[in-house]
């Protein structure tokens, strides 16, 4: 359920950004893109430093331990914020979702990890159903399609807003993808386990991106569509791969830099 929108007379949410492992060692430009649009919106951006991985490649393996271990200390670190938002459905699906399960054998834990959970979100659900952000003087001259990670859009319900704010972008040409909705193939850990079952559900991902006939491929997940680029790369498509936020910060060129 969607958290009620911040009512125009309130002093500006105190928002903490949590950058996510794949975004800080791999694509830091999605996340001066989320600083950006987060400030755009209105709110007052912290970083903190001390963020360290939610804990899901633990718990996707098995180790619920060490998962509880992580989920305290995020818990500790964000806990005084009102809200915290992350340029990722499944880390934010970790968080909201996952927590309370790793800490269930701690019940004063578990209620903390449910309370803040409700004041978590994916970037792109807090932009349009908490802030009712809208971007402007945005440009990009063209053509894109949108794949809806598994986490955000089963976890969380993302699908609309992605889309609600990319349509304020003048210039840009959205296509549709064919199994916008199934599996990449990425699923974390899931890659690393069952490499040949992973290639061959890109693979067909990458035939789909393809087909659309768009320029761009975009996305809310960087484990997602880091995999879906390395396999188009592979197999010497034109297409390029951004984070949604890229393009909404106005921020895609930016990225070129980031990509090896």
């Amino acid at each position: 359920m969607a958290s009620p929108p911040v009512p125009s007379t309130a002093s500006s949410p105190r928002v903490a950004l949590f950058v996510t492992c794949l975004v800080d060692a791999m694509r830091p430009n999605v996340g001066f893109s989320a600083l950006q649009l987060l400030r755009e919106a209105g709110c007052r951006v912290e970083v903190p430093s001390a963020q360290t991985c939610c804990g899901q490649p633990a718990f996707n393996s098995g180790d619920t331990r060490d998962t509880a271990l992580l989920a305290r200390r995020f818990i500790e670190i964000f806990e005084p914020y009102d809200y915290v938002v992350a340029p990722s459905g499944s880390c934010v699906g970790m968080t909201r979702t996952h927590y309370p399960e790793a800490l269930a054998d701690d019940p004063p834990w578990a209620e903390r990890a449910r309370r803040l959970g409700e004041r978590s979100h994916e970037l792109m659900s807090f932009l349009v159903d908490v802030m009712r952000f809208r971007p402007s003087g945005r440009r990009l001259d063209a053509s894109a399609t949108y794949h809806d990670s598994c986490s955000g859009l089963r976890e969380l319900g993302v699908f609309g807003q992605p889309r609600a704010l990319l349509a304020a972008v003048d210039g840009l040409a959205m296509k549709p993808l064919q199994g916008h909705d199934v599996c990449c193939g990425f699923g974390g850990t899931f890659c690393v386990k069952y490499p040949a079952i992973s290639n061959a559900v890109v693979g067909e991902k990458a035939t789909a991106i393809d087909g659309s006939g768009a320029q761009l491929l975009l996305g809310g997940d960087m484990g997602c569509l880091m995999h879906m680029a390395g396999k188009l790369k592979r197999n010497g498509s034109a297409v390029r791969v951004f984070h949604a936020a890229e393009v909404l910060a106005g921020r895609a060129d930016a990225a070129i830099g980031e990509e090896g």
